[in-house]
Protein backbone atom coordinates (compact mmCIF):
# COMPACT_ATOMS: atom_id res chain seq x y z
CA UNK A 1 0.00 0.00 0.00
CA UNK A 2 0.89 3.64 -0.35
CA UNK A 3 0.93 4.76 3.14
CA UNK A 4 1.19 6.68 5.86
CA UNK A 5 3.84 5.51 8.46
CA UNK A 6 1.19 5.08 10.53
CA UNK A 7 0.65 1.41 8.40
CA UNK A 8 4.41 0.81 7.79
CA UNK A 9 4.00 -1.13 5.19
CA UNK A 10 4.31 -0.42 1.36
CA UNK A 11 2.67 -2.77 -1.47
CA UNK A 12 4.38 -2.83 -4.81
CA UNK A 13 3.73 -4.82 -7.93
CA UNK A 14 5.66 -7.58 -6.99
CA UNK A 15 6.94 -7.16 -3.39
CA UNK A 16 3.94 -8.10 -0.88
CA UNK A 17 5.12 -5.63 1.51
CA UNK A 18 8.02 -3.19 2.41
CA UNK A 19 8.65 -0.65 5.26
CA UNK A 20 7.28 2.35 5.00
CA UNK A 21 10.07 4.11 6.89
CA UNK A 22 12.75 5.74 4.76
CA UNK A 23 13.75 8.49 6.56
CA UNK A 24 13.68 7.47 10.24
CA UNK A 25 14.15 3.93 11.88
CA UNK A 26 12.40 4.98 15.61
CA UNK A 27 9.18 7.10 15.51
CA UNK A 28 9.93 10.82 16.49
CA UNK A 29 9.17 12.57 19.69
CA UNK A 30 6.03 13.83 20.24
CA UNK A 31 5.51 17.66 19.34
CA UNK A 32 3.14 20.10 20.81
CA UNK A 33 0.06 20.91 19.37
CA UNK A 34 -2.68 22.81 21.15
CA UNK A 35 -5.30 20.64 22.32
CA UNK A 36 -8.46 19.48 20.42
CA UNK A 37 -11.52 21.41 20.56
CA UNK A 38 -13.81 18.51 20.39
CA UNK A 39 -13.64 15.02 19.99
CA UNK A 40 -16.72 14.47 17.57
CA UNK A 41 -16.51 15.09 13.93
CA UNK A 42 -18.39 17.89 11.83
CA UNK A 43 -21.79 17.37 11.02
CA UNK A 44 -21.66 18.11 7.62
CA UNK A 45 -21.17 16.08 4.40
CA UNK A 46 -17.31 15.38 5.28
CA UNK A 47 -17.69 14.70 8.60
CA UNK A 48 -13.98 15.65 9.72
CA UNK A 49 -12.78 13.42 12.79
CA UNK A 50 -10.01 14.22 15.59
CA UNK A 51 -8.05 11.73 15.82
CA UNK A 52 -7.97 10.09 19.49
CA UNK A 53 -4.20 9.33 18.90
CA UNK A 54 -2.53 12.63 17.94
CA UNK A 55 0.88 12.34 19.25
CA UNK A 56 2.15 13.10 15.73
CA UNK A 57 -0.52 15.53 14.70
CA UNK A 58 0.24 19.36 13.87
CA UNK A 59 -3.14 20.85 14.45
CA UNK A 60 -4.64 23.25 12.58
CA UNK A 61 -7.85 22.38 13.31
CA UNK A 62 -11.29 21.07 11.73
CA UNK A 63 -11.83 21.95 7.94
CA UNK A 64 -15.64 23.66 7.50
CA UNK A 65 -18.03 21.17 6.52
CA UNK A 66 -21.17 22.14 4.32
CA UNK A 67 -24.68 20.10 4.75
CA UNK A 68 -23.52 19.28 1.16
CA UNK A 69 -20.47 18.24 -0.51
CA UNK A 70 -19.04 21.14 -3.13
CA UNK A 71 -18.80 19.05 -5.96
CA UNK A 72 -18.86 21.88 -8.51
CA UNK A 73 -15.95 23.20 -10.37
CA UNK A 74 -12.31 22.89 -9.90
CA UNK A 75 -9.65 24.50 -7.75
CA UNK A 76 -5.89 25.36 -8.67
CA UNK A 77 -3.16 25.46 -5.92
CA UNK A 78 0.43 25.82 -6.85
CA UNK A 79 2.99 23.94 -4.62
CA UNK A 80 6.05 26.39 -4.80
CA UNK A 81 9.22 23.79 -3.90
CA UNK A 82 12.68 24.75 -4.02
CA UNK A 83 13.04 23.30 -7.76
CA UNK A 84 10.11 25.29 -9.09
CA UNK A 85 6.47 25.78 -9.06
CA UNK A 86 4.23 22.63 -9.01
CA UNK A 87 0.70 23.46 -10.34
CA UNK A 88 -2.09 21.21 -9.39
CA UNK A 89 -5.90 21.56 -10.36
CA UNK A 90 -8.22 19.60 -8.02
CA UNK A 91 -11.28 17.62 -8.53
CA UNK A 92 -14.16 19.21 -6.51
CA UNK A 93 -16.76 16.84 -8.78
CA UNK A 94 -14.75 13.42 -7.90
CA UNK A 95 -13.42 13.83 -4.18
CA UNK A 96 -15.28 16.87 -2.82
CA UNK A 97 -14.43 16.32 0.67
CA UNK A 98 -10.57 15.84 -0.04
CA UNK A 99 -10.26 18.75 -2.03
CA UNK A 100 -12.05 20.85 0.52
CA UNK A 101 -9.37 19.04 3.03
CA UNK A 102 -6.79 20.05 0.94
CA UNK A 103 -7.78 23.59 0.30
CA UNK A 104 -8.25 24.56 4.03
CA UNK A 105 -4.93 22.93 5.51
CA UNK A 106 -3.65 24.77 2.28
CA UNK A 107 -5.24 28.32 4.08
CA UNK A 108 -3.76 27.55 7.13
CA UNK A 109 -0.40 26.83 5.73
CA UNK A 110 0.07 23.55 6.52
CA UNK A 111 2.14 22.63 3.82
CA UNK A 112 4.21 25.46 4.12
CA UNK A 113 7.88 24.75 4.71
CA UNK A 114 7.35 20.82 4.55
CA UNK A 115 9.55 18.29 3.13
CA UNK A 116 8.43 16.36 0.65
CA UNK A 117 10.08 13.03 2.59
CA UNK A 118 9.76 10.06 -0.15
CA UNK A 119 10.34 9.38 -3.21
CA UNK A 120 9.45 5.46 -5.07
CA UNK A 121 11.38 4.22 -8.00
CA UNK A 122 10.08 0.56 -9.10
CA UNK A 123 9.94 0.99 -12.58
CA UNK A 124 11.32 -2.43 -14.06
CA UNK A 125 8.49 -5.10 -14.98
CA UNK A 126 6.87 -6.39 -12.69
CA UNK A 127 7.55 -3.43 -10.44
CA UNK A 128 5.20 -0.61 -10.58
CA UNK A 129 5.57 1.97 -8.52
CA UNK A 130 6.77 5.97 -9.12
CA UNK A 131 5.49 8.51 -7.43
CA UNK A 132 6.32 11.88 -4.83
CA UNK A 133 5.55 11.56 -1.56
CA UNK A 134 4.28 14.36 0.87
CA UNK A 135 2.26 16.84 2.82
CA UNK A 136 3.65 15.79 6.21
CA UNK A 137 5.00 18.49 8.66
CA UNK A 138 7.29 16.32 10.18
CA UNK A 139 8.82 14.94 7.30
CA UNK A 140 8.54 11.57 8.74
CA UNK A 141 6.19 9.79 7.17
CA UNK A 142 4.29 9.86 10.48
CA UNK A 143 2.73 13.27 10.56
CA UNK A 144 -0.70 13.97 10.11
CA UNK A 145 -3.39 17.02 10.74
CA UNK A 146 -4.96 15.76 13.62
CA UNK A 147 -8.10 14.42 11.94
CA UNK A 148 -9.10 11.88 9.30
CA UNK A 149 -11.74 11.55 6.82
CA UNK A 150 -13.72 9.15 4.47
CA UNK A 151 -12.42 7.68 1.23
CA UNK A 152 -14.07 9.31 -2.22
CA UNK A 153 -12.99 5.87 -4.63
CA UNK A 154 -14.91 6.56 -7.49
CA UNK A 155 -12.55 8.21 -9.87
CA UNK A 156 -10.19 5.53 -8.51
CA UNK A 157 -12.27 3.01 -9.23
CA UNK A 158 -12.80 4.47 -12.66
CA UNK A 159 -9.03 4.40 -13.76
CA UNK A 160 -7.94 1.78 -16.23
CA UNK A 161 -7.17 -1.78 -15.02
CA UNK A 162 -3.51 -2.72 -14.65
CA UNK A 163 -2.60 -5.50 -17.41
CA UNK A 164 -3.71 -8.12 -16.18
CA UNK A 165 -6.24 -7.42 -13.85
CA UNK A 166 -9.34 -7.60 -15.51
CA UNK A 167 -11.27 -7.50 -11.97
CA UNK A 168 -10.10 -4.34 -11.21
CA UNK A 169 -8.07 -5.62 -8.51
CA UNK A 170 -5.01 -3.78 -9.38
CA UNK A 171 -5.73 -0.02 -10.92
CA UNK A 172 -3.09 2.12 -13.24
CA UNK A 173 -2.55 5.18 -11.52
CA UNK A 174 -1.25 7.05 -14.21
CA UNK A 175 1.27 9.39 -15.08
CA UNK A 176 0.24 12.92 -14.12
CA UNK A 177 -2.54 11.90 -10.94
CA UNK A 178 -2.66 13.40 -7.60
CA UNK A 179 -3.79 10.98 -4.50
CA UNK A 180 -4.06 10.43 -1.22
CA UNK A 181 -1.55 8.36 0.80
CA UNK A 182 -3.12 6.50 3.44
CA UNK A 183 -2.95 4.26 6.15
CA UNK A 184 -5.88 2.02 5.83
CA UNK A 185 -9.89 2.34 4.67
CA UNK A 186 -10.64 5.96 5.73
CA UNK A 187 -7.62 6.96 7.44
CA UNK A 188 -6.95 10.39 5.26
CA UNK A 189 -5.09 13.07 6.63
CA UNK A 190 -2.74 15.07 5.03
CA UNK A 191 -0.49 13.43 3.23
CA UNK A 192 -0.71 12.95 -0.92
CA UNK A 193 1.71 11.77 -3.54
CA UNK A 194 1.76 12.94 -7.36
CA UNK A 195 2.82 10.23 -9.95
CA UNK A 196 5.67 10.82 -11.88
CA UNK A 197 5.33 7.65 -14.20
CA UNK A 198 2.33 4.67 -14.56
CA UNK A 199 1.66 3.14 -10.71
CA UNK A 200 0.25 -0.43 -10.30
CA UNK A 201 -1.85 -0.14 -7.06
CA UNK A 202 -4.99 -0.73 -5.31
CA UNK A 203 -8.02 1.73 -6.19
CA UNK A 204 -7.94 1.93 -2.69
CA UNK A 205 -6.22 5.78 -2.84
CA UNK A 206 -8.44 8.78 -3.25
CA UNK A 207 -7.38 10.46 -6.46
CA UNK A 208 -8.34 14.27 -6.30
CA UNK A 209 -6.43 16.07 -8.84
CA UNK A 210 -3.71 16.09 -11.69
CA UNK A 211 -0.35 17.94 -12.05
CA UNK A 212 -0.37 20.19 -14.63
CA UNK A 213 2.21 19.92 -17.45
CA UNK A 214 4.86 22.94 -15.95
CA UNK A 215 4.04 20.80 -12.76
CA UNK A 216 5.56 17.24 -14.48
CA UNK A 217 8.76 19.20 -15.35
CA UNK A 218 9.77 19.74 -12.16
CA UNK A 219 8.73 16.40 -10.55
CA UNK A 220 10.28 14.73 -13.71
CA UNK A 221 13.72 16.20 -12.55
CA UNK A 222 12.86 15.78 -8.91
CA UNK A 223 12.10 11.94 -9.64
CA UNK A 224 15.09 11.60 -12.41
CA UNK A 225 17.61 12.21 -9.55
CA UNK A 226 16.19 9.23 -7.86
CA UNK A 227 16.24 8.35 -4.30
CA UNK A 228 19.43 9.36 -1.87
CA UNK A 229 21.88 7.17 -1.32
CA UNK A 230 22.36 5.33 1.88
CA UNK A 231 18.67 5.60 2.53
CA UNK A 232 16.78 2.74 3.65
CA UNK A 233 15.42 1.03 0.78
CA UNK A 234 17.80 2.80 -1.61
CA UNK A 235 17.82 2.76 -4.91
CA UNK A 236 13.82 2.23 -5.17
CA UNK A 237 12.06 3.67 -2.42
CA UNK A 238 13.17 6.46 0.34
CA UNK A 239 13.99 10.70 0.62
CA UNK A 240 14.37 11.90 -2.89
CA UNK A 241 17.92 12.51 -3.49
CA UNK A 242 17.01 16.04 -4.67
CA UNK A 243 15.66 16.73 -1.44
CA UNK A 244 12.49 18.54 -1.64
CA UNK A 245 10.62 21.32 -0.21
CA UNK A 246 7.19 23.28 -0.56
CA UNK A 247 8.30 26.22 0.63
CA UNK A 248 4.46 27.57 -0.11
CA UNK A 249 1.44 26.15 -0.88
CA UNK A 250 -0.67 28.44 -2.73
CA UNK A 251 -4.45 28.77 -4.13
CA UNK A 252 -4.53 30.34 -7.23
CA UNK A 253 -7.88 29.77 -8.87
CA UNK A 254 -11.31 27.83 -9.73
CA UNK A 255 -14.70 28.15 -7.82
Amino acid sequence: MLTTRRARTLETTAIATLALATTAAIAPAAQAKPDSPTSAPTTGACAFTPLEDQTYSTWVGLPPDPKNAQTKGNASVVLKTNHGDIPVVLDKAGAPCTVASFLYLTRQKYYDGTNCHRLTAFHTPPYALSVLQCGDPLGTGWGDPGYWFKDELTTANALPNWPGFSDGSRKNYTRGLLAMANGGPDTNGSQFFLVYADSRLRPDYTVFGEVTEAGMAVLDKIAAAGVAPGDEGYPEDGAPAMATTIERAKRTGGV
